[in-house]
């Protein structure tokens, strides 16, 4: 056995490529200027599949190669400079050097306060700060966030990738973001927090991952992240709502396909005891196909469950099966789900894209519209318009998303589809109808300027001291406790029409180093004697090598 072992590691090491890249860590506003030239330029990186996201470094050096040899106007030579300078050690035609070095062995390049880099090893230090100060009119007192910390990546022999973020945190929130503190006890994308000051919250925000090259076409990853899915601003499949999570990921890009295997632990509750927390699993995979140049297709299947005493079920470590066989074969009730995904840029200005995920699916229940409780599906429809009008480097999005009652719920918090009490899929829940509108414009090349109205209309359940009637609405609930068998419709319950708008002007200083002027207004009106609330929030702020903190629920 050993002599078989000792081979196979030889063939690994012999047959390894150079690692596919680190990824590009996942922020709104930077991946907005990569869909943007994906949809210009994409049919020239076809192996490149934006439903699966963080990006490979390695991938978007190539798209912002292609990106800069066809930039026309000072802010696509601006946005496509900025996306070779970030990626930098992916590419040779970048313009990174630094006049000036700091004390000769900082900021040698314009990019990184210190780096390293030789034929075998490359080496990527940065700071991250964020200082935010806002006012709120529902509270007392001054809103912020404190962050400080360090983001370090790189790679060894061209073949093995790392990469490490760690901040520490202080904030005082907007009352919006309390009530929901209040109602799940967590804070939201966090993990362990504690009370700081006069209703602040202190905590540690960690990522961090290797990732290595089996072979030229597969990659295994290993670590602690968010991950997303899909090509709109909300997904139905898995989204960066959540904390970050343990993971094991396969990558194999071959021909026009692209596999994601991901196997995750996840917490099934975050109630605060000094004992380990009650553990669950997810097991997903995705299968993307390029169509054609311009359309790809993704199917998709995940499945959530537990074994007792955080035991894994080792068959569901097959990364080519049917999952719900396997339940099914099993006898279990874990909590299987499918679906699928689709883009298609047309014409180098427009992109359509959609998801559709579904938990339970009868025919007859569905054709007879009588309300079935599970009929539990998610559908999403969206569009991006890329110069619209003509208007260089005016942008439009346009999308919908639907989500019936019940929709990520499960029997109880070890199979329902949420991880440390947060939704994994879209933060409101399901049982609403929403529509979502944003505009990105960029006048100068340091400039963005972006609006977004995100319309909710969605049936809140209702909670007493004494009960809870469940609507189908918080996936934390258990769908054995619904109101109703039959009779089910969308916005039952509470019914809760919620707007939120969010004006944000953000300026590049320098490389990753912004400044933030932001105004939220967020209102809800909801039936009955449930509160309405309206939310006027006026923060600055400024950031450094740290994407914004967004609360758009």
């Amino acid at each position: 056995m050993k002599r078989i072992l000792g081979a196979f590691a030889l063939a690994l090491a012999a047959f390894a490529a150079q690692a596919q890249d680190v990824y590009m860590p996942y922020s709104r506003d930077t991946y907005h200027l990569i869909d943007r030239y994906q949809i210009k330029y994409g049919e020239q990186v076809p192996e490149m599949h934006t439903a699966v996201r963080p990006y490979g470094r390695r991938d978007v050096a190539e798209l912002a190669e292609i990106s800069a040899r066809n930039a026309r106007t000072a802010v696509d030579q601006f946005n496509t400079g900025y996306l070779l300078n970030d990626n930098w050690n992916y590419t040779n035609q970048e313009n990174n050097d630094s006049r000036k070095p700091v004390l000769t062995y900082f900021y040698r390049n314009k990019t990184d306060l210190f780096h390293v880099e030789s034929e075998d090893f490359t080496l990527r230090v940065n700071p991250v700060l964020h200082f935010e100060l806002g006012l709120d009119n529902e509270s007392d007192g001054v809103r912020y966030i404190n962050t400080r910390g360090v983001q370090l990546e790189g790679s060894i022999d061209k073949r093995f990738g790392f990469y490490a973020f760690v901040g520490e945190n202080q904030a005082r929130f907007p009352e919006y973001v309390n009530r929901r503190i209040r109602r799940d006890g967590v804070v939201p994308h966090e993990t362990l927090w504690k009370d700081f000051k006069e209703d602040g919250y202190d905590f540690i925000t960690a990522r961090g991952y290797l990732n290595y090259a089996l072979s030229k076409h597969v990659e295994i990853q290993l670590g602690h992240d968010r991950h997303f899915i899909g090509d709109g601003y909300r997904s139905l499949v898995y989204s960066d709502y959540a904390p970050p999570a343990f993971f094991l990921k396969l990558n194999t890009k071959v021909w026009k396909l692209h596999y994601m295997n991901l196997f995750q632990e996840l917490i099934a509750t975050a109630d605060r005891k000094d004992e380990l927390l009650p553990k669950k699993y997810m097991a997903l995979h995705r299968l993307g196909i390029n169509i054609t140049d311009n359309f790809n297709l993704g199917l998709f299947e995940q499945v959530i469950f537990a074994r007792g005493e955080g035991k894994f079920e080792l068959q569901y470590l097959n990364p080519v099966i049917f999952y719900r066989s396997i339940e099914q074969g099993l006898g279990s009730s874990d909590n299987a789900m499918l679906g699928a995904d689709f883009r298609w840029n047309i014409a180098n200005r427009l992109q359509l894209y959609g998801q559709l995920q579904l938990d339970e699916f009868v025919l007859d229940e569905v054709k007879s519209g009588n309300g079935w409780w599970a009929n539990k599906q998610a559908g999403q429809i969206g569009a991006k318009y890329i110069d619209a009008f003509g208007i260089s480097n005016l942008d439009l999005q346009g999308e919908m998303n639907i989500i019936r009652p019940y929709m990520y719920q499960h029997e109880d918090q070890f199979t329902n589809y949420q991880h440390y009490r947060q939704p994994l899929a879209h933060p409101i829940g399901a049982n609403l109808l929403e529509f979502v509108g944003i505009v990105y414009y960029q006048p100068i090349p340091r400039l963005m300027l972006t609006g977004k109205a995100i319309a909710t209309r969605y049936g809140q359940d209702i909670v007493t001291p004494t009960d809870t009637l469940n609507y189908g609405n918080n996936p934390l609930l258990s769908y054995l406790d619904r109101v109703s068998t039959y009779g089910n419709e969308i916005g039952q319950g509470v019914k809760t029409d919620q707007l939120y708008l969010d004006l944000t002007a953000s300026f590049q200083l320098r490389h990753n180093m912004f400044l933030d002027l932001k105004q939220i207004v967020r209102r809800t009106n909801t039936e009955g004697e449930a509160p309405d609330y309206s939310t006027y929030f006026t923060s600055f702020a400024f950031r450094w090598n740290i994407p914004q903190r967004l609360h758009e629920f």
